[in-house]
């Protein structure tokens, strides 16, 4: 586990992470078990073994809670982007950051994709869409996560994100492909269908132009 600039992070900030994840993912979780209305900041804190002192340290809502998970993941993605070779094609390189955070295996912040784990966060994901509490705070999550992909991608083309248009514009499109890819894995029969062979197909299409099939 990493800072965003690539550096270790020491243990205080480790333990932060970890409880911040944990406390995401206890929301999702009971959400999926017992329905939005059925579970308080009380039941999350009690699940992830912490004070509710201690959620209201990192969570103002559920809602913020219950978006942690993605928005930590997806700001991974312009982490590992900044991390991608320099001399690597634009697109190449937003491919592999953003698979690299869908990819089916485990890695050292993602919990195990066990059948189980799929078949909750589908759930959760679903939630995320319909609850009206939570699509606000998906919203917000969505708009923090362009911005900060616009930052990497104006780093890498030597542009300005606050200036030009197309740091912006990328961002958002890659944004518009991840949902897309995302809600077509909603929709699937078989949540154990790689969500990154989707991602994969929805990214080739928009670096082509999205042409006509």
């Amino acid at each position: 586990m990493t800072a965003g600039d690539g550096a270790p992070l020491g243990l205080r900030e480790r333990k932060k992470q970890e409880t911040r994840a944990a406390l995401s993912w206890a929301t999702i979780r009971l959400s999926v078990e017992r329905g939005w209305d059925g579970v308080t900041v009380e039941d999350i804190a009690a699940e992830a073994n912490v004070s509710v002192r201690t959620f209201r340290n990192y969570f103002s809502s559920k809602a913020e809670a219950f978006v942690a998970w993605h928005l930590d993941r997806m700001l991974h993605v312009a982490d590992d982007l900044r991390a991608r070779p320099a001399d690597e094609p634009l697109p190449e390189a937003i491919t592999h950051a953003l698979r690299a955070r869908f990819a089916p295996a485990p890695g050292a912040d993602r919990a195990p994709r066990s059948r189980e784990f799929l078949d909750q966060w589908v759930k959760g994901i679903r939630l995320m869409l319909t609850e009206p509490d939570v699509q606000g705070e998906f919203l917000k999550a969505n708009l923090i996560v362009q911005r900060e992909l616009a930052g990497a991608i104006a780093e890498r083309t030597g542009t300005d994100a606050t200036r030009d248009l197309y740091p912006t514009l990328v961002a958002a499109a890659t944004g518009a492909a991840t949902t897309a890819a995302m809600d077509h894995w909603l929709r699937s029969d078989d949540p154990t269908v790689p969500v990154d062979v989707l991602l994969n197909d929805a990214l080739d299409r928009l670096w082509a132009g999205l042409p006509v099939p």
